[in-house]
């Protein structure tokens, strides 16, 4: 079965997409929410696999939830406004809907999913490390042991405990590939959320390091650290 999420504060949109994945054999609605606080804090325990997603929320808008994702499921945007299609493919989008969403585009978009790439991303996941090419090389850097990345150009610098690796690479690429304790602070950097020893209104602490935290992501960040703590 296939986890779906539904994201969306106009509670006939919902209604309809609702409809529409009940009618769709492998589909198991998990959520429905208005909320997308609501649905960041429910990943934090549950899996989702597919999100239908709206752009235009109050409190935080859904290009806003897709920044602030490390490990985001598969997306479809759903929207009235047709101007942010070529941002949201930034962020590995499957397909964007205009409203009102028609059965006959909804089940295109869905046709665009593979039950077995959304199975072999879970699966990876779930790796304990994070694999990367460094000088040619394959090389394994355990999750609990990287602090931060920073995005350096066309670049990446991770830093570790034990030394820096600089990959060819970009931020929204090495998201998939890391685990869910990885948070986005910055348009420049990812950090570990269980390597943070302070965290301040404008930088997070980690090993004396002082890792910027923008507007964007603040309301995300504390929301996960206050989670983490409680674990």
């Amino acid at each position: 079965m296939i986890k779906i999420g539904i994201i969306d504060d106009e509670i006939l949109a919902r209604k309809v997409l609702e409809d529409y994945c009940s009618k769709i054999d492998n589909f198991e609605l998990v959520l429905s929410t208005g909320n997308p606080l609501e649905f960041i804090n429910f990943t934090q325990q549950n899996d989702v696999d597919l999100i239908f997603l709206d752009i235009e929320m109050p409190e935080l808008n859904g290009m806003e939830v897709l920044r602030s994702m490390v490990n985001p499921p598969k997306v479809i945007l759903t929207t009235a406004y047709s101007e942010y299609a070529l941002e949201s493919y930034d962020y590995g989008v499957v397909d964007y809907l205009l409203k009102p969403v028609k059965i006959e585009r909804f089940l295109k978009a869905i046709n665009k999913v593979s039950a077995s790439k959304i199975v072999e991303a879970k699966k990876h996941i779930k790796n304990e490390e994070l694999q990367i090419k460094h000088d040619g090389m394959s090389v394994n850097i355990p999750f609990k042991s990287i602090q931060y990345i920073q995005s350096f150009g066309n670049y990446l610098k991770i830093f570790t405990d034990s030394r820096m690796y600089l990959i060819s690479e970009t931020l929204i690429n090495i998201t998939t590939l890391l685990s869910e304790n990885f948070q986005r602070t910055h348009k420049s950097y990812i950090i570990n959320l269980e390597r943070v020893t302070k965290a301040t209104r404008t930088y997070l602490l980690i090993e004396h390091k002082k890792v910027p935290l923008s507007i964007t992501y603040k309301v995300i960040v504390s929301e996960k650290l206050e989670v983490l703590a409680k674990l």
